[in-house]
């Protein structure tokens, strides 16, 4: 059984997803609201993480 692996973006990708210039998705991440890692020199940010940021976003504006 083999589990799928997790998909990681980069700060690029998560700007093109969720439409915010690169100093907010690193606002977003330097204030813990945005899930990642570095990896050397390279930032990783899971899928995940950006489904959850926004379905917090949308309880919030509910």
């Amino acid at each position: 059984m083999t589990t799928a692996a997790p998909v990681l973006l980069t700060v690029p990708e998560v700007m093109g997803r969720l439409k915010y210039s690169r100093s907010k998705v690193y606002d977003l991440i330097r204030s813990k609201r945005l899930a990642s890692f570095t990896e050397g020199r390279c930032r990783r940010i899971p899928e995940s993480a950006v489904q959850e940021y926004i379905r917090t976003r949308l309880e919030e504006a509910s």
